[in-house]
Parts: structure tokens; C-alpha cells; sequence
């Protein structure tokens, strides 16, 4: 066990019907069809669904990005602040979330009300911010511009789960994980896609993994790219005295097992024990991961045990 260098987040509220939440976009430029069947299922839930500008907005100046820089910042610090919304959507993932960041001032928001923020992949420098900013418990899950973002679908359940009824979501299995470093380990969870939060680095949203649980997952990149992700960490001593290492899905990454070869050369002399293969990130039907909470992992039983609620 190692003593926690980060502290726990404060924890938004949970869902009910009723509740109004908002769907921005701060990466790419959502599909039309996919938002609207993705805004239907929300509803089902009971949930009044506002999108903001920016989802709907046109890759325009860049075929890439949800609308402009200013846009994107703009509906992000509304869906942030507004009393009105009890969490945040985030409609899609891509490129984009660290020019949004740029543009939003998070000293002038004050103290909002808590709300929680969701999504996956270029959100997690979005949740890095908030966690850094406001001190608020994010959700490493699923975003409506997805296959899966559909009621009686893995992925959208198990999101559903722990938004509505967090009481009931004690932790996280991983019967298919796969020990690379055996042990177990208390701390803080954190962490997200390992490309973003090495491009995090050295920026006043870098939330190093000093006594924390991180968790590390990515997609698409070469094994030799993700080789140079892993030690820019290492060498920035974002690694440093981190308790725990929980790896998702490495996707178009490579052959599986030579990922675990190089997670093991790049992680596993770190002290801490490592879990591969847990069904987190890209290119699976993913379990939403909290970040902010204090949790429990035991790399040899392939489990991820919360200290309580992840969510009020």
C-alpha cells in the first residue's frame, strides 16, 4: 500500500429522471444521426437532453474539430457552470479537447456545483482539467456518438449503472485481465488514454499518478509510439510513486502479446502491481472506469474494489 499523494475528488450527485444534462462537443464534429439516436437514448433514461452549438457544429474551419476553438470553450464552460445540468456529455472524441482547453478560464468559473463529466479517449484531457480545476469525480466511459451508446448495450448499461445507482456498483472485474505484475494496491484512480496524458504533460492540467490507481489504455498507435508514450512518462516522472497500474484495450496497438512485453519493460519495474487486458477503451464493449475515487486493485484477482459510492 502506498500513501496517497493525490487526494479523492468530490463526488456529483447521482442521476435521476428528471435530471437535465447537457452534450457538447469539444474534440471532433459528431455524425447528425448518431447524436440524435444517441439524444433518443438519454431520454429513455428520463433525462431532459439540451445539445449545445457545438455538437452540431460543422467541421468548419478545420474538417476535424466541432466548429471553432472559441465555440468549443464557450459550450464548455456552460455545460460546466450552468446550474441547470447535473452532468456532462461528451458527444465524441478524435482531436480538439486540448485546443478547447486553451480557451476556457477556469478561475473565473468560481465554485459550480458539482456535475459529472463523461466520455473517453481525447476527453481524458478534459477529465484531467476538471479533476486539476474543479476537484470533481469524471467518468472514463462511453460517449453518445458510439455503436454501443444504446439501451440493453453493454457499454451504455454499465455507464447507466453508475450514474443512476452507484450504491450498487461496489467495483470492477476483469475475469479476462492478465497479471503482469502480481500484488495489490490502495489509492486514487486516474489516468485515461496514454497518449493524451503524455501530451498533458508539463501543462497546468497534468494530474501526475503519485500514489495513485492509473489507468492506462490507447489506440492505433505502433508499438514503438507507445514505446515512446510510456517513457516520455517515465522520464517526466508523471510515473513516480504511482501505487497501481490497471492497462484497458491497446487497440490497432499490436500483437497482444507484444504489448504485454512492453508494458512490462516499461512498467513493471516500478513497484507497483500491473493488471493487463481489462475491458477499458477502445474497440471493446467497455465498463465505465471512474477517475477520482479511492479504489483498491489486486492484480492477481483482476479486480478494481471502490471505498465506496462512486458518485453522492
Amino acid at each position: 500500500m502506498t500513501t496517497d499523494q493525490i487526494a479523492a475528488l468530490t463526488r456529483p450527485p447521482a442521476l435521476g429522471p428528471g435530471d437535465r444534462v447537457a452534450v457538447t462537443a469539444a474534440s471532433g464534429p459528431p455524425r447528425a444521426a448518431e447524436l440524435e439516436k444517441a439524444v433518443a437514448a438519454l431520454e429513455t433514461l428520463g433525462l431532459i437532453v439540451d445539445v449545445l452549438p457545438s455538437a452540431r457544429a460543422a467541421g468548419i474551419p478545420l474538417d476535424y474539430l466541432a466548429g471553432d476553438d472559441a465555440l468549443r470553450a464557450a459550450d464548455l464552460t456552460t455545460a460546466l457552470t450552468d446550474p441547470r445540468y447535473r452532468a456532462v456529455f461528451m458527444a465524441r472524441g478524435g482531436y480538439g479537447a486540448q485546443r478547447t482547453l486553451e480557451g476556457v478560464d477556469f478561475a473565473a468559473m468560481g465554485t459550480p456545483a458539482p456535475r459529472t463529466l463523461i466520455g473517453y479517449s481525447d476527453v481524458t484531457a478534459l477529465i484531467e482539467a476538471v479533476a486539476t480545476h474543479l476537484g470533481w469525480v469524471s467518468l472514463f466511459g462511453p460517449m453518445p456518438v458510439s455503436d454501443d451508446f444504446a439501451p440493453g448495450a453493454y457499454a451504455f448499461d454499465s455507464m447507466t449503472r453508475m450514474l443512476f445507482t452507484p450504491a450498487e456498483v461496489t467495483g470492477l472485474t476483469f475475469p479476462a485481465a492478465r497479471t503482469l505484475v502480481p500484488g495489490a494496491a490502495e489509492g486514487i484512480t486516474l489516468g485515461g488514454t496514454a497518449s493524451l496524458l503524455c501530451s498533458s504533460l508539463s501543462t497546468p492540467t497534468s494530474r501526475p499518478a503519485r500514489g495513485g490507481i492509473l489507468f492506462l489504455e490507447d489506440v492505433d498507435e505502433e508499438p514503438y509510439r507507445l514505446d515512446r508514450i510510456l517513457t516520455q512518462l517515465r522520464r517526466s516522472g508523471y510515473l513516480d510513486g504511482v501505487a497501481g497500474i490497471l492497462c484497458g484495450t491497446f487497440t490497432g496497438c499490436g500483437d497482444p502479446a507484444e504489448i504485454d512485453a512492453l508494458l512490462v519493460d516499461r512498467l513493471g519495474d516500478l513497484g507497483a502491481p500491473v493488471l493487463a487486458g481489462a475491458d477499458i477503451g477502445h474497440g471493446v464493449p467497455m465498463q465505465t472506469f471512474p477517475v477520482g475515487v479511492r479504489a483498491r486493485l489486486d492484480a492477481d484477482a483482476g479486480t478494481l474494489t471502490f471505498d465506496g459510492p462512486v458518485l453522492a
